[in-house]
């Protein structure tokens, strides 16, 4: 039975080669992707999920694949490293609607009072961010953007072969960068509303010194931020969504 299995084994062995190698790199991506590779998913969805992305990217992609015993070999340490690159990337979406809502809820004083305690520690306007964010990423077809966004990755950055790593650091300094200033974007209207109002409470301060204008604005900055978040909100969430759409289109040249 051996030896009628060798002719298949033969055959089927660069395929598998090849499976592997999409694997390797897949799988890295999945562990960082937006709402695929959240810790709140269960580890076993999450492999079945790389298996299934695995088996829509390889046959794009496989038949240009080195699978040589040498360049599998390597693939162990490429693919992983491209991967996570890639991955790590797109995560950065995510961290910025998260630092966003960090950033809102301090200027709001609303990260003591609206906190939250789960897997992920961080002000409950943040985590509202997060959650809709990743809601709008699933209806705008994430799982769609995200596999063209694998297979474009093999034109430039070829299995198999590490990547430059001079321009693989200018090229996620400058993501984490579109990142970071994408989050202060979006959390500047609650930066604004705060600066008015405690230039506000300052001159009412300085004008009525007997009044007690802590208890006075307390509430009054918890009701504004509330306010402001309905009110802002959509529109954060259409800007982050284009950003988000545009990034997954353009992996290795969004712009800012």
């Amino acid at each position: 039975m051996t030896l009628d299995l060798a002719p298949m084994v033969a055959v089927l062995q660069p395929f598998l080669g090849a499976w592997i190698m999409v694997f390797l790199r897949v799988g890295a991506v999945m562990a960082m992707l937006p709402a695929f590779g959240e810790r709140a998913v269960p580890l076993r969805v999450r492999l079945g999920l790389a298996l299934a992305f695995t088996a829509i990217v390889a046959p794009a992609v496989g038949p240009g694949l080195p699978v040589g015993a040498a360049a599998l070999g390597l693939s162990f340490g490429t693919e992983t490293v491209i991967g996570l690159a890639l991955g790590l990337v797109l995560r950065v979406m995510i961290l910025a609607l998260q630092m966003a809502g960090e950033i809102a809820a301090q200027s709001t004083s609303l990260s003591q009072i609206l906190g939250s305690v789960s897997m992920d520690p961080q002000p409950a306007m943040g985590r509202l961010m997060m959650i809709a964010g990743l809601s709008l990423a699933m209806m705008s077809g994430l799982h769609v953007r995200a596999a063209e966004a694998m297979i474009l990755s093999y034109e430039i950055l070829p299995a198999g072969q590490f990547p430059d790593a001079a321009a693989l650091a200018d090229w996620g300094v400058g993501q984490i960068a579109r990142g970071f200033g994408l989050a202060a974007t979006l959390a500047m209207p609650f930066v604004i509303a705060s600066l008015i109002y405690n230039v506000a409470m300052g001159v009412i301060n300085k004008a009525m010194p007997q009044l007690m204008v802590a208890f006075v604005g307390a509430p009054a900055i918890t009701a504004g931020g509330l306010l402001l978040l309905l009110l802002a909100m959509p529109a954060m969430l259409a800007l982050w969504q284009g950003r988000l759409l545009i990034l997954f289109a353009a992996p290795f040249g969004a712009g800012g």
